[in-house]
């Protein structure tokens, strides 16, 4: 089950409205790499999951997605300010002036909506981690584009709380990850004379020598400071 409530998780303001900077804003919203398709992602990935964990872990994490959505769209809602009209959009999505009356709609800067086929689930936890892995570090590296495109300080305090969730859930993958590395898809990783070969095949030229696979892990800096004694 799941209970709203109703206070966002990081309040969010803006200077003044800003209806082009919205547009940018959207694709945090209904695009590829945005909230609504990272909570779609690791909620329908915790479906299947045993590992009571790792499932709670996507559910922790997709929950919050949700709440990143909330907050970008307030965003969006108060930067498009409180007038329809399409000539304050010089490029991206004009359907919040001529469709959605300025409501923060499911679609990206470009206005295409929202699909499912954004989406990647597996049934593979080290592959379904792999990926998210990749999604949060996708998702920062479109923050900080925004990040750099907008001088409006309230918006800019969103964007870097936003970013650097990203960021601790990145890490929480990566933990995750190195508590099911020999399973599932890792199993057998790399044994066979094949997957030690290099193929040199755009010549002239060649920078790594033959592979030896071992299965995809990452370092746990809070692990090596517990460790040291480090703090």
């Amino acid at each position: 089950m799941f209970k709203h409530e109703k206070p966002l998780l990081k309040e969010v303001k803006v200077e003044k409205p800003n209806p082009q900077y919205a547009v940018l804003m959207q694709e945090q919203l209904g695009g590829g790499n945005g909230e609504l398709k990272a909570a779609m992602q690791y909620l329908s990935q915790s479906f299947r999951v045993n590992d009571p964990a790792i499932k709670d872990l996507f559910l922790d994490i997709g929950s919050e997605e949700l709440s990143h959505m909330e907050m970008v769209a307030q965003t969006v809602n108060l930067l498009n300010g409180h007038s329809v009209d399409f000539n304050s959009v010089g490029s991206g999505e004009i359907e919040t002036h001529v469709l959605g009356g300025l409501a923060p709609v499911l679609m990206n800067s470009s206005g295409e909506p929202w699909t499912a086929n954004y989406v990647t689930v597996t049934g593979d936890l080290v592959a379904d981690l792999l990926s998210n892995i990749a999604s949060e570090q996708r998702a920062k590296v479109v923050y900080e584009y925004l990040y750099r495109q907008i001088n409006d300080k309230y918006v800019r305090e969103t964007i870097d709380f936003l970013l650097n969730r990203e960021e601790a859930h990145n890490a929480l993958f990566r933990e995750a990850l190195n508590n099911v590395k020999s399973t599932g898809s890792n199993k057998d990783f790399g044994v066979t004379q094949d997957s030690k070969l290099y193929f040199d095949l755009s010549t002239p030229g060649r920078y790594y020598g033959d592979p030896n696979p071992t299965e995809p892990s990452f370092a746990n800096p809070k692990r090596e400071q517990e460790l040291t004694g480090k703090h």
